[in-house]
């Protein structure tokens, strides 16, 4: 059975379609078996693609973006062994749709796998210009190292 990931943000259109297209390319890589997806605390675009921002910005470094926009369900707590949030505050809705302590400690910062981050939390580039979108992926890939780590490190503990 596959370790599995998602990546949460709040309209599942800019940050973590990110996150989830440039991990999975690498735990791919790496030939872990890990399922990656994401989705979004909120409605606002669900079934849409990937912000065109997002989807530039993924295919310049070498990324897939395929992607539709879903809502996480707090049902979904059972299907998932790391669920990564982009911010605080997208943290804190998680947990609170969590039912009980065990689901709620599987949320965790993307940003707490980066060592050299300061603020732990990813900025929504949505309405900012569109290098703030090449920043987002620069803080993501910082971040990538250490989750990989804590997936290989709970891999082991399994198998």
């Amino acid at each position: 059975m596959p370790y599995r990931v998602t990546f949460v943000c709040t309209g599942n259109i800019c940050r973590s379609p990110m996150a989830e297209h440039v991990f999975r390319r690498h735990v791919r890589d790496e030939g872990l078996d890990v399922e990656v997806d994401s989705s979004g605390t909120g409605h606002w675009h669900i079934g849409d693609p990937a912000d065109e921002r997002t989807v530039a910005t993924l295919r310049r470094a070498g990324y897939t973006s395929s992607h539709r926009a879903r809502q996480f369900e707090a049902a979904w707590f059972d299907h998932y062994d790391l669920i990564i949030a982009l911010d605080q505050g997208h943290r804190r809705d998680l947990r609170r749709l969590a039912p009980d302590e065990e689901a709620a400690g599987k949320v965790r910062l993307l940003r707490e796998f980066d060592p050299g981050a300061r603020d732990l939390d990813v900025p929504d580039p949505y309405y900012s210009r569109n290098s703030a979108f090449e920043e987002v992926r620069e803080q993501i890939e910082a971040a990538v190292p250490g989750l990989l780590d804590h997936v290989r490190e709970r891999l082991k503990n399994v198998g």
